[in-house]
C-alpha cells in the first residue's frame, strides 16, 4: 500500500475529495492505492472502508475518536442495492459494558460518532463482482432535532438495560433506530459485563448499529427520493 493521502484541512476539501470518488470502481481505487483486492468481503468486512479512508486521508480506523477528528467528522460507508436502498445495518461503535453507571448521552461515543457523518454509499449487490462495484454520491449529515431525540432515547434505554445487568436479554428488536448486537469477528471472543445480580459475567462484545430503515431515511433526505 502506498502512503495515504494527506489529511483534508476543511470539510469542503473532504467532501470535494469524496465527490471525486463517485462513479469509480473499487478495482480502480484499489489500484491507485496499490492495495490487493480480496476475493470477497466475508473475511474482509472493513476493506471498503479502509480503502476509502486511504483515499480521503483518514487515520482513526476503529479508534473511539472520529475519523477526521480535527473536522469533527466520522466516515461511514453504506452498501446499497440497485434501487439505492441500504443492504444492511451500519456499525457505529463498540458498546461499553462495565463502568456504565452515570454515562450521559451528551458524552457518549455514539453521539460523538454521529454528530457529523460523511456518508459514502457503495454498490453492494452480490450479483455485482466486488471489483466492479462503484462509489455513489457522498453526502454530509448531522442529526436534526427529531433524529437526535430518537437516537438518544434508544441509547438511554439500551444503556439502562446494560447497567441493570440485562445484557443477555437485549435483542435486535430493542431500539427504534439504534440496535445493540454482538460485535466480534471471532464468535469465541468474550468480554466482561454486568450480570443480573451485579456480578461480572463473560459475554460476547456488543456494538451499536443504525437500523437500515433509518439510513434509508437519510438517503431519501439527502437526495429527495420518494
Amino acid at each position: 500500500m502506498r502512503p495515504p493521502m494527506p489529511r483534508p484541512q476543511s470539510e469542503t476539501e473532504l467532501l470535494t475529495r469524496a465527490q471525486m470518488l463517485a462513479g469509480e470502481t473499487l478495482a480502480t481505487l484499489a489500484c491507485k492505492a496499490e492495495v490487493a483486492m480480496p476475493k470477497d468481503l466475508r473475511r474482509a468486512k472493513g476493506w471498503v472502508g479502509q480503502l476509502l479512508e486511504w483515499h480521503l486521508g483518514a487515520t482513526a480506523g476503529s479508534k473511539p475518536e472520529q475519523d477526521f477528528q480535527e473536522l469533527g467528522i466520522e466516515l461511514k460507508t453504506l452498501p446499497i442495492d440497485q434501487a439505492g436502498k441500504p443492504l444492511e445495518s451500519t456499525f457505529v461503535c463498540v458498546t461499553p459494558l462495565i463502568g456504565v453507571t452515570g454515562l450521559r448521552w451528551d458524552a457518549s461515543n455514539v453521539r460523538n460518532k454521529l454528530s457529523r457523518v460523511l456518508w459514502i454509499p457503495v454498490e453492494g449487490s452480490r450479483d455485482i463482482p466486488l471489483a466492479a462495484r462503484r462509489i455513489a454520491t457522498p453526502f454530509i449529515w448531522s442529526p436534526d432535532v427529531a433524529q437526535e431525540a430518537q437516537l438518544r432515547q434508544d441509547w438511554e434505554e439500551l444503556m439502562e438495560l446494560v447497567a441493570l445487568g440485562q445484557i443477555e436479554s437485549i435483542t435486535a428488536h430493542h431500539g427504534e433506530v439504534l440496535q445493540l448486537r454482538p460485535k466480534a469477528a471471532n464468535g469465541q471472543a468474550l468480554t466482561s459485563a454486568i450480570g443480573r445480580q451485579g456480578q461480572l459475567i463473560q459475554t460476547r462484545p456488543r456494538g451499536f448499529y443504525l437500523r437500515s430503515l433509518f439510513t434509508q431515511q437519510l438517503l431519501q433526505q439527502a437526495f429527495n427520493q420518494t
